[in-house]
């Protein structure tokens, strides 16, 4: 029998595969094989005492509790590891310090302890070390600095003082127990299945559980032949030998479950920190696979991270659906075919979604099973290293979105009910399923809970070097409510109260204190729709210390306006929806993403063309009113998005050229308990693929959108104006349906009416000089008509315009945006001075601006002086 995934086989021995039923329950006769031993009872086993309780909670109550249940406190006096000195109760006033050692040096410490006792190892000395990389996180800060920033704040200082202060007892508990959050956050060193030169050990977390044993093809899947010990903590624990051989107990490849007497009765699991997963043909359930390949198979990593862009230009992905035709994509197919696109269109940094592992494929990768391991249906771990690799090789940022939100309510192959219990690793009752998701919900109280998920953070940006996350559904954990039926309005005390999971949210900010300090260059994005104060100011302020927070309400807007006629659509509301961001917390904006592209909602492109995307996209047609409306208005839509919404951007991929129609994922019907029957789709994969080759064709019109998209790229990576500190929007004229705003060195102009065009058009600016064009909606070749002058030069008037000291006459044509820069002087410039779309390769260098031109420039004071 032979598993097969794309790029990979795992060949199972006959005799060790023969087992009574698929669910692996009941006795196996043990047949001969290499596993064979004298006596049938379980190896010996090494046991050590752990560290903590296990079992115990941080808080107990709903929104938050002074109770704190710490191993190291009164009431757990056991906590230490025996032989081992305590550590003192305060927080370090030092940096937690991990150093990174160079191959050898590890190599010859391996060495070392394969030679020498369990009992007798002796640590080299910091002098015999190679000179280490060192990466530390800082101590908690005072936390008082968000009321500087905001000082509406201050009502709730009560609410804000304790959180900080659970967070800070917490760091202290970790501290005391753990040896630092540098320590904590590396579980996947102890727990789950870890090898040594002398064997292979294998931990697992199961405090309900009465007993315990690790099966798998290694021992036929005999449940008396490797039984696990379990310590005062819950944690279960066996230790397998090599074999005579000196090769491995477990081989690569195989599978393996550990078996559970629980209150649930007998129970079969997938390995909680398994690595890798798959699912064999023929079953419904995925299976553990125990994955060590030799040193000769593993992915060598040959690039370098690359450093922080000054401003994220995502291309947000799936892997499995990144194909032209209907199939599921692998990560080597996307590594060779997508990765060099997404460089081409101009993007930095690309967020690949449903990377940890889902048995249900429809779920988009929010349903997660196994938290460690990478998806096996687009390859295998080493493949997708290879991937990660090659980006950083084009310079690409790879970001990962995380799911620690919740998790797949499956028994069989998931988290849900691993120990036989309810609230093992979740919530217990309601407040453990969410009813919108049908999904589980962690309980960020719990220790074990907090070692699990930080270090599945860490695994992921360690082991496959992940440039940083995007953590979904971070609304939901923040409030016990979970965001559902509850309408955000911006009133303080719809954050601070009662309603706050205080544990959800001290969870992600040890999460991004972790990130931050040991990868000072990861990036962290928040899911949170809500507007929580906060949010992105770092950690040491007071804050929850994210990078940046995704601007959905703009989404939201765009659906909103697509509905209505175009004469409905109001300047004022578009601006104020861009720019209602926090003081101080970076966003990234988006016009659409992977939600509005799902089966039941639809893209930009669809609100705006709908049926006539079916026939008149070819350019052998003509055209039609909602074909040239749709592309025109697509292109003004995605860059007043880029230009006014946050200092980072998003596009899903396909969306960039308007991909048609909507993503469906292979699926049967569905009979609810009301024995009403939801339709499938025959499990087709039509709508589950990227049409990318509607984009690249030249004789379609989804061409134009694709290269409009390209030249707005390229527009941000020459004049880097997202992140500028200077933006003023001077104009948004309800009558002429024109916005006009400045950011960095560049000035806007949006005219949004469906007809009129308007000649010699003033429009306000901030510096002195000769203007040009340098993005043009409204060229050919991004399907225009061709009506702005390209050669022309607009010299700037001295005397206030729109509250600007100068301003400058342009041509702006109905549904058009142009886009002007000053030029260097002319003695600066050289033949050809024109930038087009492809040509943007300079940002124009200016005088330094006075302290009289930069009074209104801050973020607060973008609001404008016109209605």
């Amino acid at each position: 029998m032979v598993y097969t995934l794309p790029g990979i086989r795992f060949p199972a021995v006959p005799a060790l595969c023969k087992y009574s039923d698929s669910s692996f329950n009941g006795d196996r006769k043990m047949p001969l094989s290499l596993f064979m031993r004298k006596e049938s009872s379980a190896r010996k086993i090494v046991g050590t005492k752990s560290t903590y309780d296990s079992n115990s909670v941080l808080s107990t109550s709903t929104a938050a509790s002074g109770n704190i249940l710490v191993p190291g406190s009164e009431s757990d006096s056991s906590s230490t590891l025996d032989g081992e000195s305590e550590i003192s109760g305060v927080v370090s006033e030092d940096d937690q310090v991990l150093h990174d050692v160079d191959s050898q040096t590890i190599e010859a410490d391996e060495k070392l302890m394969d030679q020498a006792p369990l009992e007798e190892i002796s640590i080299p000395s910091k002098s015999s070390l190679a000179e280490p990389t060192v990466r530390s996180i800082p101590p908690p800060g005072s936390g008082q600095r968000i009321y500087e920033i905001d000082p509406y704040l201050l009502a709730h200082k009560g609410h804000l003082d304790y959180r900080y202060e659970q967070y800070r007892r917490l760091r202290e508990a970790i501290d005391q127990n753990e040896g630092g959050l540098e320590a904590f956050s590396r579980g996947y060193e102890k727990f789950g299945f870890t090898r040594s030169a002398i064997g292979i050990t294998y931990r697992e977390w199961a405090p309900g559980a009465t007993s315990a044993a690790l099966i798998g093809d290694f021992n036929n899947w005999n449940p008396n032949a490797d039984i696990m010990t379990r310590n005062e903590f819950g944690v279960w624990e066996i230790f397998l030998p090599n074999n005579a051989d000196g090769s491995p107990a477990i081989p690569h490849g195989s599978r393996v479950k550990i078996r559970m007497d629980s209150p649930s009765g007998i129970k079969d699991s997938i390995p909680a920190w398994i690595k890798f997963s798959v699912q064999a043909p023929g079953e419904i359930p995925y299976n553990g696979i125990y994955y060590d390949p030799p040193e000769e198979e593993k992915y060598v990593f040959q690039h370098p991270q690359p450093k922080k862009p000054r401003a994220l230009r995502i291309y947000e992905s799936h892997v499995g659906m990144s194909s032209t035709e209907p199939i599921i994509n692998t990560y080597a197919n996307f590594r060779d075919d997508v990765l060099p696109r997404i460089k081409r269109l101009g993007y930095n940094a690309v967020q690949i979604m449903a990377i940890q592992e889902h048995s249900y494929y429809a779920s988009f990768g929010y349903h997660v099973t196994n938290f460690f391991a990478p998806s096996s249906r687009c390859g295998t771990p080493e493949e997708l290293k290879s991937l990660i690799d090659r980006a950083h090789e084009l310079g690409l940022l790879v970001l990962m979105d995380i799911v620690h939100s919740h998790a797949s309510k499956n028994v069989l192959d998931g988290l849900n009910m691993f120990d036989g219990t309810d609230n093992h690793y979740f919530h217990s009752g309601s407040r453990g399923y969410h009813w919108m998701w049908d999904s589980r919900l962690f309980n960020y109280g719990s220790w074990e809970v907090l070692r699990f998920l930080l270090s599945n953070a860490r695994w992921w940006l360690e082991e496959y070097k992940f440039d940083g996350f995007r953590f979904d559904g971070v609304t939901s954990m923040m409030y016990t409510h979970r965001g559902l039926e509850v309408g955000f309005t911006g009133n303080y005390n719809e954050y601070f109260g009662f309603a706050t999971d205080v544990d959800a949210v001290v969870y992600l900010m040890l999460v991004n204190d972790m990130i931050h300090g040991l990868y000072p260059e990861a990036v962290t994005i928040g899911e949170d729709v809500s507007g929580m104060p906060a949010f992105c100011i770092p950690i040491h302020d007071g804050g929850i210390g994210f990078d940046y927070r995704l601007h959905m309400a703009i989404a939201d807007k765009w659906i909103e306006l697509l509905k209505k006629s175009d004469e409905d659509w109001k300047m004022g509301d578009i601006v104020h929806t861009l720019v209602n961001r926090r003081w101080l917390e970076k966003c990234v904006a988006y016009a659409e993403s992977h939600d509005q592209a799902l089966v039941g909602d639809k893209t930009v492109a669809f609100w705006l063309m709908d049926k006539d995307m079916y026939e008149f996209m070819s350019l052998d047609k003509p055209s039609t009113p909602a074909i040239d409306r749709g592309i025109a208005l697509h292109k003004m839509i995605r860059l007043i998005t880029m230009g006014l919404g946050g200092e980072g951007y998003l596009n899903f991929m396909g969306n960039e050229f308007g991909h048609p129609e909507w993503i469906d994922f292979p699926r049967g019907d569905q009979h609810l308990p009301s024995g009403a029957v939801i339709p499938g789709n025959n499990f087709s994969y039509d709508k589950c693929r990227r049409r990318f080759d509607l984009g690249d064709a030249e004789y379609l019109r989804y061409h134009f959108m694709q290269e409009f998209d390209q030249a707005m790229q390229h527009l941000e990576e020459a004049f880097g104006f997202m992140t500028s500190e200077h933006q003023y929007v001077s104009r948004k004229d309800e009558g002429d349906k024109v916005i006009v705003f400045e950011r960095g060195d560049l000035v806007f102009v949006f005219n949004f009416h469906w007809s009129n065009s308007y000649y010699d058009y003033r429009v306000g600016c901030l510096k002195p000089g000769k203007y040009k064009i340098v993005l043009d909606s409204d060229e050919p070749s991004f399907g225009g008509y061709n009506r702005l002058d390209h050669s022309a030069e607009y010299f700037t008037f001295e005397g206030n315009y729109d509250n600007r000291p100068r301003s400058f006459l342009v041509y702006a044509p109905s549904r058009t945006v142009g886009v002007y820069a000053l030029t260097p002087d002319d003695s600066e410039l050289v033949e050809g001075e024109t930038k087009t779309k492809t040509e943007i390769e300079i940002k124009t260098e200016t005088e330094t601006e006075t302290e009289t031109e930069t009074e209104t420039e801050t973020e607060t004071e973008i609001e404008t002086s016109m209605e």
